[in-house]
């Protein structure tokens, strides 16, 4: 007779973090980790109730849609150096604090680590001095914030408010809302913000540029390091200010900010090549299906799934997710290229197809 209480642990529905708010925040960086369904075989499965299957099966959606992060070798240098940044700002409060900025491009899985990195911050933070601070307010050592298209100082500032869950973030002037901005970040003595998708900032707009400006207040007033991502940073002029080509020598933004940036996974040289199979290989220790052997991914598919995917993490761990749906919805429980054919994933992935397995056809495996 099988056991099922573990059953009775497992998470069959998606965790639902708003990230840009502190509750939502605090519950993704404070949640306990999400228990891992046991491997079952095909004749316990079909052993189970109709129900207790559909349990199992739901938790297998769901752990295979959340795998991850995964500390890959990239992964780990950003991580390191974001470490090392957040170290060295321990500055006194008459210095300004130098800002890291994750540029790369969209799919790499900048977003991922930016919250992860930022999750861990927040977690040591608690840990080392508590819920609250010495006068009695809660401590929100981490602030998440992505921005939206047509920014605006006040918007900004909302967007702020809302995360400190702030009774008044929309009452009052621009400089109002900056002001409870500031009671905010020092009452509760945050240490990091992540502002996300600053590639929406257009510098040619006034609006866009006095945000930028807005940041540089933030960070020569704050003992706060600021934290930026984004897509194509570097074409967006944000560096620059948006200052003309003859008085970009006086933009103090380039001097401040330190570019950090991931690529996509390649397979060019013997090393490449062996970071993309570790990969998979820690990929394929997490997947839950009866039928799946060692060296599924990394040995069998190692080639046609970079093919499939251009090295983009985000194209590969959505083709991998929906391959194991379908994997599980058919009976077949494992993955193959038969398997894998029939599944799209996103359409840059679709349309570069073709030229990267040509340029597969030119390399070792």
């Amino acid at each position: 007779m099988n056991d099922d209480r573990d059953l009775e642990e497992l998470e069959t529905q998606e965790r639902r973090f708003v990230l840009s708010t502190f509750d939502g925040w605090r519950q993704y960086a404070e949640a306990e980790q999400r228990p891992r369904p046991r491997h079952r075989s095909v004749e316990e499965m079909e052993s189970l109730a109709p129900d207790l299957r559909r349990a199992y099966d739901d938790a297998r959606f769901v752990w295979h849609a959340n795998i991850g992060p995964i500390a890959t070798s990239p992964l780990v240098a950003v991580n390191q150096t974001l470490t090392e940044i957040l170290a060295v700002n321990a500055h006194d409060g008459d210095k300004v604090r130098p800002s890291p900025v994750l540029d790369a491009h969209p799919g790499i899985g900048k977003t991922t680590l930016a919250i992860s990195f930022g999750a861990a911050q927040h977690r040591a933070e608690i840990d080392r001095h508590g819920a609250l601070t010495a006068a009695g307010h809660r401590r929100i050592p981490v602030v998440y914030a992505p921005l939206e298209a047509h920014t605006t100082p006040r918007k900004l500032n909302t967007m702020l408010l809302r995360f400190y869950n702030h009774p008044g973030p929309k009452r009052g002037t621009t400089q109002d809302l900056a002001d409870r901005v500031s009671e905010c970040i020092l009452n509760c003595e945050t240490r990091l913000i992540i502002f996300d998708d600053v590639h929406f900032l257009n510098m040619q707009r006034k609006d866009e540029r006095d945000v930028a400006n807005h940041f540089k207040w933030l960070a020569n007033r704050f003992q706060t390091t600021i934290f930026y991502v984004g897509v194509g940073l570097e074409a967006t002029g944000l560096f620059d200010e948006g200052l003309t080509p003859e008085r970009r020598a006086f933009s103090q933004t380039a001097r401040r900010w330190t570019r950090l940036t991931l690529d996509p996974f390649s397979v060019a040289t013997q090393e490449d090549r062996a970071t993309w199979h570790r990969l998979l290989r820690t990929i394929e220790s997490q997947l839950i299906l009866a039928n799946a052997w060692p060296g599924m991914l990394s040995k069998d598919l190692s080639r046609y799934l970079y093919a499939r995917t251009g090295g983009y993490f985000q194209s590969l761990m959505t083709l991998i997710s929906r391959g194991c749906a379908r994997a599980i919805i058919s009976g077949k429980e494992c993955l193959d290229e038969t398997m894998f054919e029939d599944v799209r994933t996103d359409e840059a992935a679709e349309r570069q197809r073709e030229t990267v397995a040509a340029e597969l056809g030119m390399v070792a495996s």
